[in-house]
């Protein structure tokens, strides 16, 4: 299951902070747990995960290609992902993806605002955890912290028309479409998602 941008995009790596901190947002939250899942902060044994995600070639199909893994294994941090904005998805005690919050390159195309720089969802699981829900579950839970945390600002999201999955979750998490447009050599859609508006499906999330 994917939701980033094609490769070429900064956000398509192991963990630049783009998205920035909010004087009133702590971060790392606690982590925030779901019916199956729990949504945290990344720790050094998350690391073979990380690079088997951005390493997976079928992970990879709508962002560009997989990366080479023995790139990844010279590169990748200690701690992939620890930063702001970035939430690795656990199911008991093994990450199964990754969530984020960028904001978004006001070079791109697609925008809500002329100046650019919306918070941008972007999601990542590994294949063997296709299929069962946890992309919907997860992202619900990290779009409900977002409204939490940063109340009133609309969350924007980008994925390729071909990716059918994705397609669906976005309907299924109550994004709607604001254009479509060509990048990157694909269509690309582009959706904005509200708290006041939307109502996302899954377990409520729960801080423990």
């Amino acid at each position: 299951m994917q939701g980033f941008p094609a490769k070429g995009d900064p956000c398509v790596s192991l963990g630049e902070p783009t998205m920035g901190t909010h004087h009133a947002v702590t971060w790392p939250p606690a982590p925030i747990k779901t019916e199956r899942l729990v949504l945290r902060e990344s720790v050094p044994e998350d690391r073979p995960a990380f690079i088997d995600l951005f390493a997976s070639p079928e992970v990879g199909v709508y962002i560009g290609g997989a990366q080479r893994r023995e790139d990844l294994e010279r590169s990748a941090p200690e701690v992939p992902g620890r930063r702001f904005g970035s939430f690795v998805v656990d199911l008991g005690g093994t990450m199964i993806g990754m969530i984020t919050f960028d904001r978004r390159d006001p070079q791109r195309l697609g925008r809500l605002l002329p100046e650019g720089g919306e918070a941008e969802l972007g999601y990542l699981f590994l294949p063997e955890s296709w299929g069962r829900g946890y992309a919907a579950e997860a992202c619900s839970a990290a779009l409900d912290w977002f409204a939490g945390t940063h109340p009133g600002e609309p969350v924007v999201l980008t994925t390729q028309t071909a990716n059918q999955a994705s397609m669906r979750l976005v309907t299924k998490l109550g994004f709607t479409e604001v254009e479509r447009f060509e990048e990157f050599g694909a269509e690309q859609w582009f959706g904005v998602w509200n708290a006041q508006s939307s109502s996302p499906t899954g377990p409520p999330p729960r801080i423990r």
